[in-house]
């Protein structure tokens, strides 16, 4: 199938785009909003980084991360909250926006504000909530659920597709995003295959390479993980032919409200991206 390019922001936000040949998409930010100027302090540090890099960037955070494994943990700002910071984030930065959206009512909410909404991996099967995101006309990313086998990601794009039909409006465009699978209990597994079987949908394929490797649940009453092997995953997944990454970072993810045990400080950051540039460079002149 043809491959697609996703067009994001615009409207007082840079433009970017994704997927067909165009250059290497990096979303990166903290897991969660602790609150609203520590966001914008890391959001004016990442996109420093990235800008820095010469890579089309989308700043991410979530106003609620509504899976997290204890009743006890942190769960961010809501949904009111969470917009006006990322909307300060857009106006004063001029980055598009990511958040994650769990019902359709969200969905439809977070649009008024956000340029691309996404789709948690627990709910990538969720119909309604998909066709709510279609409904839109916003570009829509889809986490693979560590459940899901990569061919099955088809019936996920379609339903937004659905959505956006239903509506008469212009499909915002498609991104699947690797995760990882459940390999056991608590822990997860990337086959690389994955990304290929994926990126055959035609639509832009991201690779999440800070929650790839999480052990859900493997701290007790948070989920663990293994950070120093988020280079090694990254590398992998541009060099399968990726358009895109999913990395999450914290100035210090050690005190980090949630996602401790798998962000990045922003130096590692700017190190995965340069390294994963250099492999994108050596895929794009490899001889065909």
């Amino acid at each position: 199938m043809t491959a697609r390019v996703v067009e994001i922001g615009g409207g007082g936000a840079a433009t970017v785009r994704v997927g067909g040949g165009e250059p290497l998409l990096v979303i990166a930010g903290p897991c969660v909003i602790e609150s609203a100027e520590t966001c914008l302090e890391q959001a004016r540090a990442v996109a420093a980084i990235v800008r820095g890099l010469g890579v089309p960037f989308v700043f991410k955070a979530s106003f609620d991360k509504a899976n997290r494994t204890s009743i006890d943990s942190f769960r961010g700002p809501g949904i009111e909250e969470g917009l006006k910071v990322l909307a300060r984030v857009r106006d004063e930065l001029g980055v598009p926006v990511l958040t994650d959206v769990h019902t359709p009512q969200q969905a439809a909410r977070a649009a008024e504000v956000v340029d691309v909404l996404q789709i948690p991996a627990f709910l990538c099967r969720q119909t309604d909530l998909l066709v709510a995101a279609g409904r839109t006309g916003k570009p829509v990313n889809v986490k693979k659920g560590q459940f899901l086998s990569p061919d099955l990601m088809a019936h996920a794009a379609a339903k937004i597709l659905a959505g956006a039909d239903e509506e008469g409006v212009r499909v915002g465009g498609v991104m699947l995003t690797e995760r990882g699978t459940s390999f056991g209990y608590g822990d997860l597994v990337v086959d690389m295959r994955g990304l290929a079987v994926m990126r055959g949908t035609g639509w832009p394929v991201i690779f999440d390479g800070t929650h790839a490797v999480q052990k859900p649940g493997g701290a007790g009453s948070y989920s663990g993980g293994t950070p120093e092997m988020v280079p090694v995953l990254v590398r992998a997944a541009v060099a399968a032919g990726v358009d895109g990454l999913f990395i999450e970072s914290h100035p210090d993810p050690a005190s980090a409200l949630s996602d401790r045990s798998c962000q990045l400080t922003h130096a590692v950051l700017g190190d995965v991206i340069s390294e994963a540039l250099a492999i994108r460079r050596a895929v794009e002149q490899r001889p065909q």
